[in-house]
Parts: structure tokens; C-alpha cells; sequence
């Protein structure tokens, strides 16, 4: 009886990170095109607050993966588009475009599917040191890419 509840629980999971992969990069059409885009670009528009917010969501299915112990070279490979994603993203306007493209999230459930069906196994210690350190390179990553906008910014100003 256990078994059944314990799929459940993985295939909601699998869902969540399906919806927010939707939800992010592709579930609106832009009016008069056949062109989708997410809340990712979207909340890119808002400076600083928009890609980190973006980003941190989207992170969950990078989470959801470490539940399924997915292994650590498809783990870095998720992260690096999340990574790639807030690179480019910070760019005013070409950042959007790029993630309009990109659609990182929906990469990383192609990841996250390719093994949800293989053997299921419980995240190690290891898995979710890694996981948590991939994060919080990205977090770094995010907050420095704000701080180096406002400098920006700020020679800009100075400038003018």
C-alpha cells in the first residue's frame, strides 16, 4: 500500500515541475503570433527583482530533481542553464529575447523526465550538498549581477 502513495507523491512532483516549466517559459501567445512566452521574460522586465524571482522558481525543478538522485552531471547541467539563463537574462530587453528562446526551465524538465522512469532511489546527503551549493552559486551569481547593474547604473548616471 505504501508503494502507491510514494508514486503518487513522485508523480506530483513531476507535475509540479512540468507547471512551472509552463508556467515560466511558455504559457502565453503573444497576441497576433504564434509565439509562446512565460512569466520568465515577463518578471524579467522588473530590474534587479524580476530575473532573481524568475530564476529562484525555477530552481524547484532543480530541487525536484535532486529528490530523484538524477546524477550529478545532469544536475550541473540543469544548473548551468538556470545559470545561463541569469546571465543573459540581466541584459536589458536582449536578456528577454534570450529567454523567450532559451526556455530554460523547459530544458530541465526534459532533463528531469528523461529519468523520472528510471530507478527510483532517496537523495543522498551528497546529492543535496550539491544541489544546495549549486543553488547558492546561483543566488551569488544573481546578486551579483544586480550589484554590477547598479554600478552600472550609477557610472552611467555620473556620466550624464
Amino acid at each position: 500500500m505504501a508503494r502507491p502513495a510514494r508514486q503518487d507523491t513522485a508523480a506530483d512532483r513531476l507535475r509540479l515541475a512540468k507547471f512551472l516549466a509552463d508556467l515560466l517559459d511558455q504559457r502565453f501567445t503573444i497576441p497576433g503570433t504564434s509565439i509562446r512566452i512565460g512569466l520568465d521574460p515577463i518578471l524579467g522586465l522588473i530590474p534587479g527583482i524580476g530575473d532573481i524571482v524568475a530564476n529562484l522558481t525555477g530552481s524547484v525543478i532543480l530541487f525536484i530533481a535532486a529528490q530523484y538522485r538524477l546524477p550529478k552531471i545532469v544536475l550541473l547541467r540543469m544548473g548551468l542553464n538556470i545559470a545561463l539563463n541569469a546571465i543573459i537574462g540581466a541584459i536589458p530587453v536582449f536578456g528577454d529575447v534570450f529567454s523567450i528562446w532559451f526556455r530554460s526551465n523547459a530544458k530541465n524538465v526534459a532533463l528531469l523526465q528523461r529519468s523520472f522512469h528510471a530507478e527510483s532511489r532517496r537523495a543522498s546527503t551528497s546529492d543535496w550538498l550539491f544541489v544546495t551549493g549549486l543553488i547558492a552559486g546561483l543566488l551569488l551569481l544573481l546578486v551579483a549581477i544586480v550589484f554590477a547593474l547598479v554600478w552600472l547604473l550609477k557610472q552611467v548616471w555620473s556620466l550624464v
